[in-house]
């Protein structure tokens, strides 16, 4: 069974940073999209960002030229570098991926989440 570990969360003063890491491990063919959702309180949960495994990357608007998605040397992580915080960015944030486990392909995985406050 694939499972995520995420960590890096934690509280921080507006205009601050902090980085998210995120490992897969278990049975994986292969990693085809790794990305990082969010759910601020009593919103839905909506996509930051993601990674292919052929390096493309797309972000929410609200976090372009701040956050940055990274996938790590070891193919199954994913990091998200997250500069000049608003007090907005609070929330919980998910790790999550689209992998392939032979012969089953496309399946998905979540991570427990890691919460990030950003006070003002």
């Amino acid at each position: 069974q694939v499972q995520l570990v995420e960590s890096g969360g934690g509280l921080v003063q507006a205009g601050g940073s902090l980085r998210l890491s995120c490992a897969a491990s278990g049975m994986i063919s292969s990693m085809n999209i790794m990305g990082w959702y969010r759910q601020a309180p009593g919103k839905q949960r909506e996509l930051v960002a993601a990674a292919t495994s052929g390096g493309s990357t797309n972000y929410v608007d609200s976090v372009k030229g701040r956050f940055t998605i990274s996938r790590g040397n070891a193919k199954n992580t994913v990091y998200l570098q997250m500069n000049s915080l608003k007090p907005e960015d609070t929330g919980v944030y998910y790790c999550n991926a689209v992998y392939d486990s032979l012969p089953a392909r496309y399946l998905e995985v979540w991570g427990q989440g890691t919460l990030v406050t950003v006070s003002s």
